[in-house]
């Protein structure tokens, strides 16, 4: 028994990993997101073609080379970075890029009455986003944006491959140990799914708060 307790303690410290992961991957995401979906509608077309050659680069390539290309191909150039910066890395901007997606459309479905209600009140551009356009925008994102950080969450399992000690590899650890696979993959399991549970319920309750009050104005 005593020996179970300790290999739960190496799975809850592979856990911590996972939410750190987690956590810093889903910032930098949304970061990206911002960044990558206003400049998909940007008036300039040398920032729009940035955004788009980031958005399909990475939607359109496997995150499990992003991260070997992160973790042993940026040495090569002289940039090192620690097996958790690699998956913070190559995670968060995967996951922006389809996040920018989900910026771009929610931003186009304000309908175009709220535009021309900004232009007769001479609001600049960025007068019109921060206080009109992107208030309404963002109750549309957030359901997205829950799925996006939950598979942000189950992807950070290809992290084990370059050694960090996420979850997965201190399952496979204590397997490789105890000759025991049912106990430390459903542990795991129970935790993503815990995991999961709290991004959906913290979205919903952000929805439903920054929804408050917005039917009057869409209308």
């Amino acid at each position: 028994m005593s020996d179970w307790s300790g290999y739960l303690l190496l799975i809850l410290k592979g856990a911590q990993a996972t939410v750190e992961l987690t956590v810093m991957g889903t910032v930098l995401a949304l970061v990206m997101a911002f960044a990558a979906g206003l400049g998909r509608l940007s008036r300039w077309f040398a920032v729009r073609a940035i955004a788009t050659s980031y958005i399909e680069f990475f939607r359109g390539t496997s995150v499990f080379v992003q991260l070997f290309w992160a973790y042993f191909v940026l040495p090569m150039a002289g940039l090192t970075l620690t097996p958790l910066q690699a998956g913070v890395l190559a995670l968060g901007l995967n996951v922006g890029a389809y996040g920018a997606e989900v910026v771009r459309g929610a931003i186009l479905a304000i309908g175009h009455e709220q535009r021309s209600a900004c232009i007769a009140l001479n609001l600049s551009t960025y007068q019109r986003m921060r206080y009109v356009i992107l208030p309404q925008a963002l109750p549309l994102m957030l359901p997205t944006f829950a799925n996006n950080a939950i598979e942000l969450l189950k992807g950070t399992a290809v992290v084990s491959l370059i050694s960090l000690g996420d979850m997965t590899f201190q399952a496979q650890v204590v397997r490789s140990q105890t000759g025991n696979t049912l106990i430390p993959f459903a542990t795991i399991l129970a935790l993503y799914f815990a995991m999961a549970c709290v991004i959906t319920f913290g979205m919903r309750r952000l929805e439903r708060r920054m929804s408050f009050g917005l039917d009057g104005m869409r209308r």
